[in-house]
């Protein structure tokens, strides 16, 4: 299966606009695509705030690996890399957790998911 461009790039314009495809598909994941009800309850600790019957403490690892799997879907249809998928799902899941745990700030969560992106230019380059 074939990304949306050449993947692994080739040229600096190829690096430039799978960088940029796989940038915008995380700000559109993680802000508009997100949604309120992912947001939340990814979140174990707001659920519990929340105490909301609608929304059970239990149901968090299930709303975090959908999130996680809607951003891995993405970096698949863009570098058509089943194992990009997968490192994604990985590292997105862990993440987001810290996050969660206030473990990291929310420029510490977004500078980390773009960091991953880079690196799986370079890695994808060097292989």
């Amino acid at each position: 299966m074939h990304g949306l461009l050449p993947f692994p790039p080739h040229t600096t314009l190829e690096v430039i606009q799978v960088l940029f495809l796989l940038f915008a598909g995380h700000a559109l994941m993680d802000y508009p695509l997100q949604g309120e009800f992912l947001s939340t309850c990814k979140n174990r600790h707001l659920l519990y705030k929340l105490q909301d019957p609608s929304r059970p403490r239990e149901i968090w690892p299930w709303c975090m690996s959908a999130h996680c799997l809607i951003h891995a879907v993405t970096v698949w249809a863009i570098t058509g890399c089943f194992i990009l998928c997968v490192v994604e799902f990985v590292l997105h899941w862990i993440i987001d957790f810290a996050k969660c745990e206030n473990w990291t700030s929310f420029t510490q969560d977004q500078a980390l998911h773009y960091l991953c992106k880079i690196a799986y230019v370079i890695v994808a380059m060097l292989l």
